[in-house]
């Protein structure tokens, strides 16, 4: 009897906590786990739109595997146009009319920062969102917003490419094409960092132009005339970037061109572009270029199986589903790390604490880690270079700071 009341006794104080925890976990239950996402599922953006099928894609296939420690993940994913205030309205029916754990996954910079506010004033995570603007490291101001970027932020980015070209030309001198936002000026603050006391001799000229500018040919024109070594184009648009390649080709000015990581797919830049314009440029990056011959590489063979029985009116060689495939393996590993306890809290607690997560399609060496003091996952990257077909690496790892 004594056995029986003491078991008993500890069933009851085990189901007391569970449902204690259940209260503190909006969005859960003992089969799914609610997350919320926004898209731009239609407008200008609509392109960048490939990412988010992708994670969606990916999380079909684990649930149907059995889900995350026996939960189904439920991405509940509204367009916003990729405008600031539809992403702010999307985000506040995801949290109060879903009633989702979380916030996964949102696209761009400037939506992000949208809703950014709310969601930390709610202690809502905003989890992986897609931006490599420096910003998002900043846990004492924005404990509840992490990024996931597909290379290092803008500011390391720019200060490992200005380190690179420095290397094979220690007298560079630097021309800056810049677009006229955050991005745009983490990229440049990156590049005067990097060069220290030497910046205002080293940068040739730096040029800024609006993303909606329809062209970029008169910044490119001007740059192109003080004859720098080094090009570097800094826009997360893909037709900036491919305009700038084709007018310094066109010109006949031929440096040593970097490119901003978010601009290295070769459907959306590279071709417009030209081949004859494209070849030799250099970007940063961490996650593998694809290979559709992968030769023993078995995470890219599974990743293009993926891709034709789940997306096959998606291209793989693009940068937007290489990189969805990625935020779904992070949300896993992410979720897989939270256990049973699924608390905002413990969400938010994990994903500042991850430590050497691997990604099947992650560069060697390069894994995710997060501190309390650090929300950067990836720090590291490695130079690629398109070869006229396609990109390929061309460096060591090399680390950022």
């Amino acid at each position: 009897m004594t056995s029986l009341r003491l078991w008993l006794g500890a069933a009851f104080a085990a189901a007391l906590a569970t449902t204690a925890q259940a209260q503190n976990a909006p969005g859960v239950t003992a089969t799914e786990i609610k997350i919320g996402n926004t898209m731009p599922w239609s407008g200008p953006a609509s392109a960048l739109s490939t990412t988010g099928k992708t994670i969606a894609a990916y999380l079909d296939q684990v649930n149907e595997q059995g889900g995350v420690n026996g939960r189904k993940v439920n991405m509940i994913s509204l367009d916003d146009g990729f405008s600031p205030p539809k992403t702010m309205e999307a985000a506040r029916r995801l949290v109060e009319g879903e009633g989702v754990a979380f916030i996964a996954a949102t696209m761009g910079t400037a939506p992000s920062s949208a809703i950014a506010k709310y969601l930390n004033s709610n202690k809502v995570p905003q989890i992986f969102l897609i931006s490599s603007a420096s910003k998002w490291n900043d846990p004492q101001n924005m404990p509840w917003s992490m990024a996931l970027p597909w290379a290092p932020n803008y500011l390391s980015e720019a200060k490992i490419e200005v380190a690179y070209a420095r290397a094979k030309n220690p007298n560079a001198r630097f021309a800056v094409l810049y677009q006229n936002d955050d991005a745009g000026k983490d990229f440049m603050r990156g590049v005067k960092e990097a060069l220290g006391p030497d910046a205002d001799k080293a940068i040739a000229l730096a040029s800024s132009f609006e993303v909606s500018d329809p062209t970029v040919d008169s910044q490119v024109l001007t740059l192109a005339a003080t004859k720098a070594d080094v090009f570097m184009i800094y826009s997360v648009t893909p037709r900036a970037c491919a305009q700038a390649l084709r007018k310094a080709h066109e010109v006949g000015w031929q440096p040593m061109r970097f490119i901003a990581s978010g601009c290295a797919n070769k459907a959306t830049v590279m071709d417009p572009a030209g081949v004859d314009a494209g070849k030799g440029v250099l970007s940063l990056g961490s996650l593998k270029p694809y290979t559709p011959d992968p030769k023993g590489d078995k995470a890219m063979q599974t990743y293009i199986d993926f891709m034709k029985a789940r997306l096959p009116a998606l291209d793989p060689n693009n940068v937007g589903t290489l990189y969805g495939y990625t935020v779904g393996e992070a949300l896993v590993a992410l979720l897989k790390q939270c256990g049973n306890d699924l608390s905002r809290e413990n969400i938010m607690k994990q994903a500042a604490n991850m430590k050497n997560v691997s990604l099947s399609l992650l560069l060697p060496g390069i894994t995710l880690n997060t501190t309390p003091t650090d929300f950067r996952p990836i720090k590291d990257g490695y130079m690629l270079e398109f070869n006229g077909n396609d990109w390929v690496v061309v460096s060591e790892m090399l680390r950022g700071t």
